[in-house]
């Protein structure tokens, strides 16, 4: 597949890669760097690289395939650093949840060394940094490509089976249809656990106390999610702003509906919400996406 892979960024996402690289032996070097010294010290701890890089230049020095897995907000400067140290004929990827301002950045910096193919692997925890990543986060997740048009069938195929090879599913999917889609299947959801976290921290201490000791399983799920990531998410809301703002004014819409329909006690009107809205659960677990087991399969 590659002779020689490195992946910048050693967060959830870069370790969870590198474990599973290790596990697999799909490529002969694997090459890592992480601008973090505590990073580096448990890559090296964990032997879950063949060179931890001194410098981004070193790091992407004779790779095939370079995967960046840094927050959106280092990525024009991760690029700024390698471009010109890149391998001639190299690939170029990403993990980004969000297309638009990478591809931009890209764009304006004339990349010609490396085919740029980019990625994001539907994959992740509330948790993060080295410690979080695991060997088989990628296991029956799906990976979206988003490659543009002129890019060769056979390049598209190589970052195909290199995810492939770690469980995942790939999707090849437009950039905009990328942003457009995870816009609601996983920004909004965020926007509206953040928004539930900080409604219940904004009550008196007393009732804040009893919440949190007697949480039920929906504010329990929904922190889960509100535990992610801040600088990640930071990003992603800036990014993707456009998009994120729309899902919202949808929302924000269709919460008016509802909060009319309780207001006047619709009783048909509520059923339909609610029948509609089991219908689409059924369907997310036949889609493979989830299970069916009692409280979301946990143990």
């Amino acid at each position: 597949m590659f002779n020689q892979v490195s992946i910048i960024g050693c967060g959830l996402i870069g370790s969870s890669v590198l474990r599973c690289l290790k596990k697999n032996k799909s490529v002969k070097k694997i090459v890592s760097f992480d601008k973090n010294k505590s990073v580096n010290d448990l890559i090296k701890k964990n032997n879950l690289s063949d060179q931890v890089a001194a410098n981004l230049r070193d790091a992407v020095t004779n790779s095939d395939l370079v995967l960046i897995a840094t927050p959106l907000s280092s990525f024009e400067s991760v690029i700024d650093s390698i471009k010109d140290n890149l391998k001639q004929g190299s690939i170029l990827t990403d993990t980004c949840s969000v297309k638009k301002g990478i591809n931009k950045i890209i764009i304006n910096k004339k990349i010609k060394r490396s085919t740029w193919i980019p990625g994001h692997p539907v994959a992740g925890t509330e948790n993060s940094g080295p410690d979080a990543g695991f060997a088989d986060l990628f296991k029956d997740r799906w990976t979206i490509l988003s490659p543009e048009k002129n890019i060769k069938d056979s390049e598209i195929k190589k970052v195909s089976l290199f995810w492939e090879s770690m469980g995942s599913k790939v999707k090849i999917m437009k950039s905009e249809d990328h942003d457009k889609i995870i816009s609601l299947t996983s920004h909004l959801p965020h926007v509206i656990a953040y928004n539930i976290v900080k409604t219940v921290m904004e009550t008196d201490e007393k009732t804040k106390n009893d919440i949190i000791r007697y949480s039920a399983g929906g504010l329990r799920d929904f922190t889960r999610i509100a535990a992610s990531d801040p600088i990640m998410w930071r990003d992603i809301f800036i990014d993707n702003s456009n998009l994120i703002i729309e899902a919202i004014d949808n929302f924000s819409k269709n919460l008016d509906e509802f909060k009319k329909a309780i207001n006047d006690k619709d009783e048909e009107k509520l059923l339909e919400i609610f029948e509609k809205s089991k219908e689409f659960r059924k369907s997310i677990i036949k889609a493979g996406q989830d299970t069916d087991k009692p409280d979301f399969g946990r143990k």
